[in-house]
């Protein structure tokens, strides 16, 4: 375990996508989902054990989940907890760390992962992170695992590999060709056909060095607006610097304002077992337990006919829940909120964008 590399949690976002059950106040990477009972928070924690050492792992998240976040990684010190005042997306978030992290250590590699991922297999996960790790320290490259895909899937962006189908070798890092946001059924489809293509698991690994010049040529509107970074953060006065510097700053993701335009991108094929939960029709996907329609359920009591098939059912309440003549639904009782919407991402989106509108504030 090297004294030079860093973990970095990104953990700020407000998980829209998991309303009801996510909300501002709560959202999703401090909940259980998986009943084990430990947060999505604490699991991305956990896993960096034996890969940095645990004085070096950042986690990046908003003000107002300090506590949030203290209470689920107790022993994390609070000079290891970046708040930014609100979410601007990924990119600030990295530019955050890493300049927070070249101010600690100018030799540092970044291993940087969301915090909503489920992950099995840690041994294979982390021989493909000390993959990366040891590709990044001996090169100028950007890395990112890519997981191997098994079936088209709209939830994830693509990475396309230099060289066509039939490249991928255990832990061997290959030339980026192309990267594509989540992609349409039909794109998606042609995509796992072709061979070219890993899903993007959104986990990269670099020498913060090389990152921030990618940030500096790629991403200018953000960087310069950290102008005077070595003399504010880790000072008193880091809070005041941040809180004027996120004012103006530009919301992007990380993959839009670098990974799309930088010619150091790799990917080395990962073959872990690996969920990224986004919204609640990859929950189900996740959900290896279900009934023999393929329903996934999680409440105290529920009555399904033949004729129901394919739906999630998440109640926190004691509720007896009957359900006929439903297919492909998302039923979500939490018991201030009952949601019932078709499982599909483009009418959950509509759906929740709904309550974006004055009068239900109380409900976000």
């Amino acid at each position: 375990m090297n004294r030079h590399t860093y973990g970095v949690i990104l953990a700020g976002g407000i998980g829209s996508r998991f309303w009801p059950l996510s909300t501002l106040e709560k959202p999703k990477q401090f909940l259980d989902f998986t009943g084990d009972g430990k947060s999505f928070l604490r699991m991305a924690y956990d896993r960096f054990e034996g890969i940095v050492p645990k004085e070096n792992i950042i986690i990046v998240s908003q003000v107002r989940y300090k506590d949030e976040v203290l209470a689920h990684i107790p022993e994390l010190s609070e000079e290891n907890l970046l708040l930014e005042p609100y979410g601007r997306n990924t990119a600030p978030s990295l530019a955050y760390a890493t300049f927070s992290i070249l101010k600690r250590d100018p030799d540092a590699v970044m291993v940087l992962c969301p915090s909503d991922h489920i992950i099995s297999d840690m041994d294979k996960f982390r021989e493909t992170i000390s993959s990366a790790i040891g590709f990044a320290s001996e090169n100028r490259a950007l890395v990112t695992l890519g997981i191997v895909p098994d079936r088209p899937d709209t939830n994830f962006g693509y990475i396309q590999v230099v060289g066509g189908a039939g490249q991928y070798g255990e832990n061997r890092p290959l030339k980026v060709k192309t990267f594509t946001e989540k992609p349409d059924a039909e794109l998606a489809d042609v995509f796992i056909k072709s061979g070219e293509f890993l899903w993007n698991a959104g986990i990269f690994v670099w020498k913060a060095e090389v990152i921030m010049d990618e940030l500096n040529r790629y991403a200018p509107l953000i960087t310069s607006l950290f102008k005077g970074w070595e003399g504010a953060l880790g000072t008193a006065f880091e809070r005041e610097f941040i809180e004027k510097t996120y004012m103006n700053i530009e919301g992007i993701s990380i993959d839009y304002a670098i990974m799309e335009k930088t010619e150091l991108d790799w990917v080395i094929p990962a073959s872990f077992g690996w969920a990224d939960i986004g919204n609640w029709d990859s929950l189900y996907g996740y959900l290896a337990k279900k009934d023999d329609q393929g329903n996934a359920i999680k409440a105290a009591k529920a009555i399904v006919q033949k004729d129901v098939k394919d739906n999630v059912v998440y109640t926190q309440s004691g509720k007896l829940v009957v359900m006929s003549g439903m297919e492909n639904f998302v039923v979500v009782d939490t018991g201030e909120v009952l949601m019932i919407c078709p499982r599909d991402d483009k009418k959950l989106k509509e759906l929740i964008s709904n309550i974006a509108m004055p009068g239900f504030e109380e409900y976000r």
